[in-house]
């Protein structure tokens, strides 16, 4: 009796290990086929990727590693490298006169441009967020400068800043003002390129502010009116701190954007009168692509990168605090 028992004992053990041994072998098979399954997921999304990956190497990083080597460099009118300075290029700038005044040109032109592109866009938006009859037609009117390309919109406005045959002073006559010389008096010219800029950037950032404005609910719009406060008060005191997160992204965009701008000045002045007009990007186009100094020109490209980035941060660091996000 007493080894019949033991053998059950020993025979229900053994079953035991046999199948912790085979749950184990399991587990294991599970394991390495889990891990194959990854390497395959991550084998096809790299895969998909490459085309992209590939595009970005060619005209993004390439070109980027390609601006700090030839800032460090004198090339020739061919592009060849002459000869390896270091950061001669980058002296020679900080040391210049027409750098600074060109950097201040550029920060003139921001201040123009970005909060009144804000503001415009943000009075367009809150005046257009009702379901009043015929307001898409204005929403189709506000939202259309998007679809204009910049050398589109330079030919207008040249027309409209014509100075004999333009509507503007055509309007300005019927006041009794005299013609502006809009783009060949350096008191106007930034002045007409930030208006025309205003126009142009109104579209997309009516766009994103129509949809901020969209995601408030309306149930908050009701609660404020029950309590007495007016449409004023509501828009200062609710609706602005909720779409503080879209104009947040609206000014980073804004300022990025208007760093950038190329397209209306070429067209329209050429960085004149007297460089009255020559923001930094289009002192390096004609640095690099007029004067065939590309060191300069790159070295002037990685300046304003470090500027951008740096202000992106400032911004990051200091008014997204004052975001409130939901």
């Amino acid at each position: 009796m007493y080894r019949q028992k033991k053998r059950q004992e020993e025979d229900y053990s053994l079953s035991n290990y046999e199948s912790a041994l085979d749950s184990k072998n399991s587990e294991l098979r599970t394991s390495k086929r889990s891990k194959k399954d990854v390497w395959k997921e991550h084998a096809l999304a790299y895969t998909f990727l490459a085309p992209s990956i590939l595009l970005f190497i060619m005209f993004l990083f390439y070109p980027m590693l390609k601006s700090v080597y030839l800032s460090m460099t004198i090339t020739d009118p061919r592009g060849q490298v002459a000869e390896f300075v270091w950061f001669e290029n980058f002296v020679t700038l900080l040391k210049s006169h027409q750098f600074y005044s060109n950097l201040g040109v550029t920060m003139l032109f921001i201040l123009y441009t970005v909060p009144t592109s804000l503001v415009w866009a943000l009075f367009l938006a809150a005046i257009t967020h009702n379901k009043l009859r015929g307001m898409k037609v204005f929403q189709f009117i506000f939202s259309l400068p998007i679809v204009i390309s910049v050398g589109t919109g330079s030919i207008i406005w040249f027309l409209l800043f014509h100075p004999t045959a333009g509507m503007l002073n055509y309007f300005l006559s019927w006041i009794h003002i005299s013609p502006i010389p809009w783009l060949t008096d350096p008191a106007w010219a930034l002045i007409s390129i930030s208006l025309m800029t205003i126009w142009m950037n109104m579209g997309f950032l009516y766009i994103v502010l129509s949809s901020g404005l969209q995601g408030v609910p309306e149930e908050l719009y009701e609660s404020a009116k029950m309590d007495g406060s007016g449409p004023f008060r509501t828009f200062i005191r609710i609706v602005l701190p909720l779409l503080s997160p879209t104009i947040f992204f609206a000014l980073i965009v804004s300022v990025i954007g208007a760093f950038q701008t190329f397209g209306q000045i070429h067209i329209l002045t050429k960085g004149g009168p007297i460089n009255s007009t020559n923001v930094i990007v289009y002192s390096i186009y004609q640095d690099a692509f007029v004067n065939f100094r590309f060191g300069i020109g790159s070295a002037q490209a990685l300046i304003l990168f470090l500027i951008i980035l740096l202000l992106t941060v400032l911004q990051f660091t200091v008014l997204e605090k004052k975001v409130h996000y939901q």
